[in-house]
This record gives C-alpha cells, structure tokens and sequence, in this order.
C-alpha cells in the first residue's frame, strides 16, 4: 500500500504552485505528451521537482505535471509515467494516480501506446478501453489497505466508466475520429510478446497489448475516481505482420495520429460537467 504521508507530501507541493486544483487529470503514454503542449495558462512542474514523485526513464516520457485550461476546464496533464518493467512496485507505478485522487481529481483518462491483438485493428487505430486482463502478476493493492486511500476489496465490474466511454464515443463522431472499443491486457515487459503469446490473448479476449494503465486504473477505483482508457494502436502485436518489433515505430505511429487523438480528448474533456 501507499505511503499516505508520502502521497500527500507531494499532493501539498502541488497545492502550493497552482492557485486552482484539476478535477480531471490526463495520463499521457508513449509519443502522446503534445497534448500537454496544448494546455493554456499552464504551470509546468518537473516530477523531479515533486517530493517522492517517480521519475521514468523511457523515451517518450517527458516526465512534467503540467495543469492548464482546455475546453473551458481545467485539466492536470501527467507528460510520462513510470511502469513496472523499469523495476518500480506497483505503489510507485500508482503514486501519480494517489496523489491526483488527494488533490480531488474525479475524472482519470488514462492513455496508452499498445499492439494490436484484434486483427481488424490498423496501425494508428484508436480504442476506448471496456475492460482489462491483468497479466502483469501484480496488484497495486497488494499489503495492508490504508483505509483513508479506499477500501480493501474494491469493486472491479465496472473500472472504465459507461458515462465516460459514451462521451468518448459523441467526440468522436463530432471531430469525426473512427474510435474503436475493446479490452486490454496488460503484461508485465519490457520485452514485447512472442506470437504464441499473442495467439493465447486473442483467444482469452484481448484486442490490444500494453505495459501500463491496469495498475493505475485499479488504483483510481480504490479511491473512488471515475476511468476512462484510451489506447493508440501503435503496432500490431508480434505475428500479426512479417517484421520485427521495435520502440520508434511505437513513438513515430504516435506522432503521425497525435491530431486527432488531441481532438479526441479535447472533445471528451469538453463534454465533461
């Protein structure tokens, strides 16, 4: 379990550089930071400028809290995240999402780059996340439950929001963004899968494959905070096309959707009450 008095260490520092505090909070994964870029009358932190904030060391991952205005609402933006494979536990990958949940955030988006499971899915193709497969053989959750953070078994048959998906759905037919739906699984890395693997997952129900976003989105129900899951289909998973893996096809099929997938959040984000 967190360090509570760690969580809110950092929680305070926040409170004391922004005059307002974000009830929505973006996570941004690999090759998505721009969004960030896009916020008005921002404050940019750096994690390392942060008490106990951890800092990742994956390319892609500016590693900045950067809260500003979008739409009409003001939004935390987290530029970078850390995961599992880089050896942090699972309190330390959670600690941005226990500190958004200190702060009042309501609402978490969280976003990925993932592989492509589902065979009719396209290199660029954009997924709202139903539900997850944890296969990380971990949980955030795991030791004692510091009840002021939530409670000890909490609820999981609904952890990505009905009410969120459907907005996600509306924006994305008014910017006229093609959005898929499915469920994500989620392993461990940093190596990416075997074909065997990915033929195993497409046979228990998975469409896409990641490295991130299933502890986050436990951790965010604990407290309570309402899940939406977003996953930009940056390669198709091994086997599905004749040619090695690699990260810059990740972070350059990023780059080449990151218009429509800022118009994508824009209009969520928008749509929020």
């Amino acid at each position: 379990m967190a360090d509570f008095g760690k969580v809110q260490a950092a929680a305070d520092a926040v409170r004391a550089r922004v005059r307002t505090l974000p009830t929505t909070a973006v996570v941004l994964g690999s090759g998505l930071g721009d969004f960030a870029g896009s916020l008005a009358d921002a404050t940019s932190i750096k994690y390392g400028e942060l008490p106990n904030w951890p800092v990742s060391t994956v390319p892609g991952h500016e590693g900045r809290l950067v809260i500003g205005t979008t739409q009409g609402q003001l939004v935390a933006a987290l530029a970078g995240r850390c995961h599992l494979y880089e050896g942090f536990d699972g309190q330390t990958v959670t600690f941005a999402t226990r500190v958004m949940g200190l702060l009042g955030v309501k609402q978490l988006i969280l976003t990925n780059a993932a592989g492509g499971v589902n065979t009719s899915f396209s290199q660029g193709a954009l997924m709202v996340i139903d539900d997850h497969i944890n296969l990380t053989g971990q949980n955030p959750l795991a030791g004692p439950n510091d009840n002021r953070l939530g409670p000890r078994f909490p609820d999981m048959s609904a952890v990505y929001s009905s009410r969120l998906r459907a907005l996600a759905d509306e924006a994305a037919k008014a910017a006229g963004v093609t959005l898929a739906h499915g469920v994500y699984a989620a392993l461990l890395g940093p190596s990416y899968e075997t074909p065997a693997e990915i033929r195993y997952l497409r046979t228990i129900g998975a469409d896409a494959v990641g490295m991130s976003t299933v502890p986050e989105a436990i951790v965010a129900r604990h407290m309570g905070v309402e899940v939406l899951g977003l996953s930009c289909i940056t390669n198709m998973a091994a086997g599905v096309l004749p040619h090695p893996l690699n990260h810059e096809e990740v972070m350059a099929t990023a780059q080449r959707v990151r218009g429509q997938f800022i118009a994508l959040l824009e209009g969520i984000i928008g749509r929020l009450s």
